[in-house]
């Protein structure tokens, strides 16, 4: 028998020009926490003075603030949050990448209710306790395609100080409004822009085999590898053909919805435990270096659905052996990041050691031990140890 539910409450403009209709668009305040990111690019690309004179034209006012960094961090939340209080703002704004919007949901989060982002934490060192007090409303404008946070309630927040990155939301972290417009992704860099896709292209491959997938969620996951496997080579080589931004930005937005119907799976966990202990580590690429080992692995235990997914990206399985067709799927992917320029990337180019291995492996299994409960097959720690060791270069 079928049987799920699910809510996705958050409303989306996608389009080219998008941004334009922000103007227009009832915003859910009137003095709006602007958060943007340390770097340059959202101010000489000009995309922060069209959404501050979108705020304007409503009569809107607005504070920024512009501290998140990569794999944003819990003391940026905390002191943003605190920001907003001080000057009751009643809604925030991410204007960026996944980080930005990530940490706008903490900020928003944080911004009503009392103590440390790790007192709500269900994982690692965080506490556990119960949140009190709805977040405030959040709207996403998103830069990049990929993550998925726009359709989704969940943040990935980095405590530096624990070594902890972990993924946690509540149904208020929702974005109340999300604009996904791909002319504001044409500045992404080619190596940016593939590793983003392919955080896309596993969030539905691994949404496709978790547990709790349903058939919602199964829907989401093959278009996005579809989406994903046709256009990311092209956007990778012509970061202005904008049929292309708008198709990766589309399984990006899908990821999101396959996070808010089924879930990840234990590769997300791991890597997040490589980005922990090595910060400078690109999620995306750091879910590239593991995927190879990892997908090998868990295709004796999933292997129609490795089947499945091998088609969708154009593979065949004919003339193949039982044991050696859910491997398709392994050399499809393999091929699609080749096609992308990503399938050589090693840990070591990021000052991962292999003596880690066993100490990324327990971070993974202590501080995202949620989604490890989440696959088909319950991997060990020696497995996880394994998988990290055949995937370290």
């Amino acid at each position: 028998m079928i049987d799920f539910d699910f809510s996705i409450p958050t409303k989306v403009l996608f389009g080219v020009g998008k941004l334009d209709e922000l103007k227009r668009e009832k915003l859910p305040g009137k003095l709006a926490l602007v958060v943007v990111s340390n770097g340059k690019t959202m101010r000489e690309r000009g995309y922060l003075d069209r959404v501050l004179a979108a705020l304007k034209h409503q009569n809107i006012d607005y504070m920024i603030y512009d501290k998140v960094t990569v794999n944003a961090g819990k003391d940026e939340v905390m002191e943003a949050a605190q920001f907003a209080r001080d000057n009751f703002c009643d809604f925030v704004l991410g204007l960026g990448g996944g980080s930005v919007i990530d940490a706008a949901k903490g900020i928003a989060l944080m911004a009503r209710n009392p103590g440390d982002l790790w007192d709500y934490i269900v994982t690692g060192s965080g506490k556990g306790l119960p949140v009190k007090n709805a977040a405030l409303p959040l709207v996403a404008i998103l830069t990049t395609a990929g993550t998925g946070t726009e359709a989704d309630q969940w943040m990935v927040v980095t405590n530096r100080a624990a070594k902890e990155m972990i993924g946690f939301g509540v149904p208020s972290t929702f974005p109340a409004l999300s604009v996904l417009d791909p002319e504001l992704m044409v500045s992404v860099p080619p190596f940016l822009t593939a590793i983003q896709g392919f955080d896309a292209f596993f969030q539905a491959a691994e949404g496709f085999i978790a547990k709790i997938a349903t058939p919602i969620s199964e829907a989401f996951s093959l278009q996005i590898l579809r989406l994903v496997s046709k256009h990311l080579p092209r956007v990778v080589q012509n970061g202005d053909d904008l049929e292309a931004r708008t198709n990766i930005a589309l399984a990006g937005l899908l990821s999101g919805m396959v996070q808010s119907t089924s879930s990840c799976t234990s590769l997300h966990s791991i890597e997040h435990g490589l980005t922990a202990t090595h910060p400078d580590l690109p999620h995306g690429a750091g879910l590239l270096m593991l995927s190879k080992p990892y997908f090998t692995f868990f295709a004796r235990y999933v292997p129609d659905r490795c089947i499945k997914m091998a088609h969708i990206l154009g593979a065949s399985t004919d003339g193949l052996s039982d044991a050696e067709k859910p491997l398709a799927f392994v050399k499809a992917m393999t091929d699609l990041q080749q096609a992308c320029g990503v399938a050589d990337l090693k840990m070591s180019d990021y000052g991962v050691k292999i003596d880690e291995m066993e100490t990324i492996a327990r971070n993974a299994h202590k501080t995202m031990s949620n989604l490890f409960a989440m696959d088909r097959y319950s991997l060990s720690l020696k497995e996880t140890v394994d998988i990290l060791t055949q995937a370290y270069k």
